[in-house]
C-alpha cells in the first residue's frame, strides 16, 4: 500500500485534482502547516489547505528532488520557485493499514519563502472558502 498512496499524491498534484483528496485523506487527517502553529485537524480542513496549495506551489516549476519511504511514512523533499524566491521543502505524510494519509506536514525555507507562501496561501484560501 506504501507506494499506491505516494503514486496517488504524484497523480493528484499531476492532475491539480483536488477532488481525489477525499479517497486519500483519513477523516481524522492531522495537518501540520508551515505558517499556522496549530495542528489542523479533519479532512475538511486538510483538503482547503491541500486544495490552496496544489494551486500555489505547483506552479509548473515545482518538482520532488527526492523521495525517502519506510513503513508507512515517506519524506518528500521538493523544489518550487514564486514570484522569483526559489523555494525549498519537504512534505513528511503518514498514511494507515488502509492507505489513507493520517498526517501531512509541511515544512519549507528560506524565511522570505515563509512569509510569501503565508500571504499566497492566505488569499488562495479565501478564494476556495
Amino acid at each position: 500500500m506504501i507506494e499506491n498512496t505516494i503514486a496517488t499524491w504524484h497523480k493528484l498534484l499531476e492532475t491539480k485534482d483536488a477532488a481525489g483528496l477525499d479517497n486519500l485523506l483519513a477523516d481524522d487527517v492531522v495537518f501540520y502547516s508551515p505558517v499556522v502553529h496549530t495542528p489542523q485537524v479533519g479532512k475538511a480542513i486538510t483538503t482547503l489547505y491541500l486544495t490552496a496549495a496544489l494551486y500555489v506551489f505547483n506552479n509548473g516549476s515545482f518538482k520532488y528532488l527526492r523521495e525517502i519511504i519506510s513503513g508507512n511514512n515517506a519524506v518528500l523533499e521538493f523544489t518550487t520557485v514564486i514570484d522569483g524566491i526559489t523555494i525549498n521543502g519537504v512534505d513528511m505524510i503518514t498514511w494507515g493499514a488502509d492507505g489513507r494519509i493520517t498526517e501531512f506536514k509541511v515544512m519549507i525555507r528560506p524565511l522570505k519563502a515563509i512569509t510569501l507562501i503565508h500571504r499566497m496561501m492566505g488569499k488562495m484560501l479565501e478564494k476556495i472558502k
